[in-house]
């Protein structure tokens, strides 16, 4: 059972994995044995990741490209594998927020939003394919959201993102499952990040949250590491088009 979660070998890319849940989720797979690609348009932020990794003990290489926009997705591609090997695992983790009244919301940050948590995992998964269809072998795992399922106030282009993201999840499951291609998704609930720490820091927000929240809590990053993992592995080898909700149980509570 446990060399059916080894990573060793295996090359991964986490986008959006220079910071935040991203890095926390590389790091978890450099450390189940995987060779960590990690992207992000900051060349600072990411060469102090890669750095952060690294002395973890990692096997890790940071690339710079907009993974909204297909052709620096192509340009880039070519040199990355040539440097690290084609890409075994692919975790679709870049995503933004921003908050408006719907009625309010600037057209300009829907498409931002919209580019970002749902297009951007289409144009990265697409090239990724290219390889792991004639491997006959590959995981591709889809940062989904609580808000692919359920709806809150001032948030709406990044709910449609993150239900756009589950069923684009189990559309590339049916059109690649034949190919031996795992596609599937995680779906955190409330974790404590710097994305969250403004709602965290909100008494009202928190309180709210610890009681709607069955666990009674918010999530350790660390603790999305597991469900990861295993759908990273050769233990999901037959799980295909799912999203696992690591939510403290908030999604099963009324």
């Amino acid at each position: 059972m446990r060399d059916a979660f080894q990573l060793d070998g295996k090359t991964a890319l986490v986008t959006g994995g220079s910071r935040g849940l991203g890095l926390v989720f590389a790091r978890g797979l450099g450390l189940a044995g995987a060779r960590v690609v990690i992207n992000g348009r900051n060349e600072e932020q990411l060469s102090a990741a890669v750095k952060t990794l690294q002395e973890s003990g990692i096997d890790a290489a940071g690339y710079s490209f907009d993974v909204t926009d297909p052709e620096s997705v192509a340009a880039a591609w070519p040199r990355m594998t040539a440097e690290v090997g084609d890409i075994e695992i692919l975790v679709n983790n870049a995503g933004i927020q921003h908050r408006a009244p719907l009625e309010e919301f600037p057209f300009d940050d829907w498409q931002r939003i919209l580019r970002t948590n749902l297009t951007s995992p289409f144009v990265v998964a697409k090239q990724a394919v290219r390889s792991m269809i004639p491997r006959r072998r590959g995981k591709i795992i889809n940062i989904c959201s609580m808000q692919s399922e359920l709806g809150r106030r001032t948030i709406a282009p990044y709910a449609a993102s993150k239900g756009g993201l589950k069923m684009l999840t189990r559309a590339m499951a049916v059109e690649w499952a034949q190919h031996n291609i795992q596609v599937n998704g995680v779906g955190p609930g409330y974790f404590l990040t710097e994305m969250t720490q403004p709602l965290a820091d909100n008494p009202e927000f928190d309180a709210w949250l610890k009681g709607r929240t069955p666990a009674g809590r918010w999530g350790d990053p660390e603790e999305l590491l597991g469900a990861l993992a295993l759908l990273a592995s050769p233990a999901s080898d037959f799980i295909n088009g799912q999203v696992i909700y690591v939510d403290g149980g908030l999604s099963a509570a009324i």
